[in-house]
């Protein structure tokens, strides 16, 4: 149990690559927000002085050698102790005045993660092949996992710590994100959405996002999502597909047999077989699979109560 007397205990955890121009900012500005709060600057491999600039401005900095956002969060989760964990990017495009908000939303109603969804009026803030791409992956994820938020992709986030401690972190890069919101979902975690503020990056700072390469990889990571988290669905899927190519081929070779009792078309018969064949194998993996993730989905759930949740009782500093 936690102690009701103790001070919540807030990390503000900060994944940077070449961010110089803007990490003071940040530090500041979550300093000033979140005066009690440790802010911890995860410098990737920087080659800008980030990490100087960080600590000289008042964080603590740790090196991160494996490069990716999602190398950063796994290594956030694992090195950081903290009661609440709230994450935002280095590049000073998030509203830090919002980040109490958030914090008291996780607490108060007992949830595991908090997302600040970004709106903008600012064109240069949120590029429209960005929101574009966002609302379709989003989208995308929903269809599969069901309820989801309206900006996945957000890079501010608050967690509890039950959160921090039993979240994987399989991706390497900007693709985090959609793990981190098919978790929650997968776990059936309570979570919120907040609406904040979100600004263009001042000068001299570039963003490190790639849409179509960035946006094909965290398409790719949502179908391996679905494989792992809902095998049966998946794999049921493809021996669909299978059984329709399956049937529409073997359509005209029964015409054929029917009206002359002939089948002068042996390759694809045996294509048909052959695909009906692996449409069973598929089918009687997706059944084996489910199984076993039933049993790993009990032992994840097992783990992340094990974990005691922040009471609202305690102290917010």
């Amino acid at each position: 149990m936690p102690d009701l007397c103790a001070p919540v205990r807030i990390a503000v955890v900060v994944p940077c690559y070449n961010e110089a121009a803007t990490i003071a900012t940040v530090v500041r500005d979550f300093r000033a927000n979140l005066p009690a709060a440790e802010i911890i600057a995860f410098d990737n491999n920087s080659t800008d002085g980030t990490a100087d600039v960080a600590r000289t401005a008042g964080a603590r900095v740790i090196t991160v050698p494996l490069q990716g956002k999602g190398n950063v969060v796994r290594r956030m989760f694992a090195d950081v102790d903290a009661d609440v964990y709230l994450m935002v990017d280095g590049d000073a495009t998030y509203d830090a005045s919002a980040a109490p908000m958030l914090i008291n939303c996780l607490i108060e109603n007992g949830l595991d993660m908090v997302v600040g969804a970004r709106l903008s009026e600012e064109q240069a803030a949120y590029r429209l092949g960005h929101r574009f791409g966002n609302v379709l992956l989003t989208q995308c994820a929903a269809s599969i996992f069901g309820r989801t938020f309206k900006d996945m992709l957000s890079g501010y986030r608050v967690f509890s710590r039950r959160y921090a401690k039993t979240f994987p972190a399989h991706s390497a890069g900007f693709e985090i994100e959609t793990e981190l919101a098919v978790h929650a979902l997968g776990m059936r975690m309570p979570v919120a959405e907040i609406d904040t503020q979100y600004y263009s990056r001042p000068e001299g700072s570039e963003s490190k996002l790639n849409t179509y390469r960035d946006g094909w990889r965290i398409l790719m990571t949502i179908l391996k999502l679905f494989k792992t988290e809902k095998p049966f669905a998946f794999f049921f899927g493809c021996f669909l597909i299978c059984m329709i190519f399956a049937i529409g081929l073997a359509i005209p070779l029964f015409e054929t047999y029917i009206e002359t009792g002939l089948v002068p078309r042996i390759p694809t018969a045996i294509l048909c077989s052959g695909l009906t064949l692996f449409g069973g194998i598929l089918l009687t993996c997706g059944i084996v699979l489910d199984t076993v993730t039933r049993g790993r989905n009990e032992a994840k759930r097992m783990a992340y109560l094990a974990v005691p949740l922040v009471s609202s009782a305690q102290k917010l500093v």
